[in-house]
């Protein structure tokens, strides 16, 4: 496993939470709700937190099993836990409720020192057991505040941990909230000692998933990556992804089918719809789902006129290469034939890419907005037509939604061997001229993988775009 990289501002909230349940008499126990999309290294941090906190601790991770088999684990691990009570707390016959278990968990905590205590995999034991979030509520009223613990709380199901710390809900407002987002592109040049352009690239086929960067061999480019995870059917760039929509998705076959579509490359309303074969009706819970889900996102032109031309994507940018490419050609896998997928990603691969790595470069320039050449740009989006006439890369705003001022317009070149030229710089200044809000004297902003050779626009390249998030650690 490599060495653990990034993480700087997870790691320093868990510090401060855990710093804070000693500087209350009264109540100095915290809680937090840790949440994120599966394999993006939740566990792994908790861990490394954990581990550099040096307190006593107790871990447990829920199965997704019965009540019964979960509160005989918890008490076992309990038992095995280095809290300086467990031994004496944990009886011989584990406990019938979740009420019980916390009474037991809470006669192990230290009462004069900082403890730790983590419950991973929560959603299950929610779904499993509807007198689990009542149980936790009580036990931390009573039990747990008034100790100096910090309750760590994780979970991969984003919609039931955010309901957790909902109104009406048992646990509210009794916990901060943790988003735990994937390795940015900032992490996995560190993490693999690539160039900036390279890791943007590793970013998009990974996702900057933790898995699937610690089986990215030593000094390895991109093309030696994928030649050794195409050819091995078990690898974690191939299986992963299904993994994740069994996860995300179990039962919702017709969001598979649209999500299915988007991969593919259908961006639009009617032609997600035309792919997909479901009635209007069916298409849009479909989507609603899959947005309120943030597997997919939906996009609005960004200009200062209202536009309802609504454009569909693969949030996830692993997600997206997977369904693209990897999902259509697991027969080949299957055949032992991962050379010939090869193949069909490197015929495929710079038009993927250049669509790919526009909502990377979106969140990049938002990121640098209140410094350098985007002192304004409190929104960064895209703008088209329902012709696609035109169709613009980049565009700043002072604010999502319909805008009041624009701040810039911009395109991207994502290309090996070519940089922003004068054509470009000619096709920019036309779709500035027919973009709603934009003036003579709007910025005009050139993002290029391989340099700009002209004038008159702020340049943006791989090394700057990283900035927005080396900046930001």
């Amino acid at each position: 496993m490599r060495t653990f990289v990034g993480r700087s501002a997870e790691l320093g909230m868990l510090d401060r939470l855990l710093a804070r349940t000693s500087e209350d008499a009264d109540r100095p126990g915290r809680s937090v709700l840790v949440r994120g999309r599966r394999r993006v290294g939740k566990s792994r941090l908790v861990e490394e937190f954990v581990d550099r906190a040096a307190v006593p601790s107790f871990f447990f991770t829920a199965a997704g099993g019965p009540p019964a088999t979960d509160l005989a684990d918890f008490t076992a691990e309990l038992k095995a836990s280095d809290l300086p009570d467990a031994s004496t707390a944990t009886p011989a016959e584990p406990p019938t409720t979740w009420t019980s278990a916390f009474q037991m968990l809470a006669a192990a905590l230290p009462t004069d020192r900082a403890s730790v205590v983590v419950l991973d995999e929560m959603p299950y034991l929610v779904r499993a057991d509807p007198t689990f979030e009542g149980a936790l509520q009580r036990a931390f009223d009573r039990q747990f505040s008034r100790l100096p613990v910090l309750l760590i709380l994780v979970g991969s199901d984003l919609a039931t941990m955010e309901q957790i710390n909902t109104y009406g809900r048992p646990f509210y407002q009794r916990a901060t909230e943790m988003v735990v987002p994937p390795l940015n592109p900032a992490d996995v040049a560190s993490l693999l000692a690539l160039q900036p352009a390279d890791a943007i690239d590793a970013y998009l086929v990974t996702g900057g998933l933790p898995l699937l960067l610690d089986t990215w061999p030593s000094d390895a480019d991109l093309w030696a990556y994928l030649t050794d995870s195409l050819a091995d059917p078990t690898s974690p760039l191939i299986v992963s992804g299904e993994r994740s929509l069994a996860a995300e998705l179990p039962t919702e076959a017709q969001a598979r089918t649209v999500l299915r579509a988007v991969g593919h490359g259908e961006r639009t309303f009617t032609t997600i719809g035309r792919a997909s074969g479901l009635p209007q009706a069916s298409l849009q819970r479909a989507l609603e789902l899959l947005t309120e889900r943030r597997i997919v996102a939906a996009d609005t032109p960004l200009s200062t006129r209202p536009s309802k031309e609504t454009r569909y994507r693969v949030d996830d940018p692993y997600l997206r290469f997977w369904l693209h490419f990897v999902r259509p050609g697991l027969p080949l896998i299957e055949r032992g034939r991962g050379d010939q997928l090869l193949a069909r990603v490197r015929d495929g691969w710079t038009s993927w890419r250049g669509r790919a790595v526009e909502p990377v470069i979106r969140e990049a320039l938002w990121g640098l907005a209140g410094s350098g050449p985007f002192p304004d740009a409190s929104a960064v989006g895209g703008y088209w037509t329902r012709t696609n006439d035109p169709e613009i890369d980049l565009v700043g705003a002072d604010r999502e939604g319909v805008a009041q001022a624009l701040t810039f317009v911009g395109s991207v070149k994502w290309l090996e061997h070519r940089a922003f030229d004068h054509r470009d710089l000619a096709r920019l200044h036309q779709h500035r001229d027919r973009l709603p809000g934009a003036t003579e004297e709007t910025p005009l902003v050139a993002v290029s993988r391989s340099g700009v050779d002209v004038a008159g626009v702020t340049a943006v390249g791989p090394a700057d775009l990283l900035e927005a998030w080396t900046a930001s650690v």
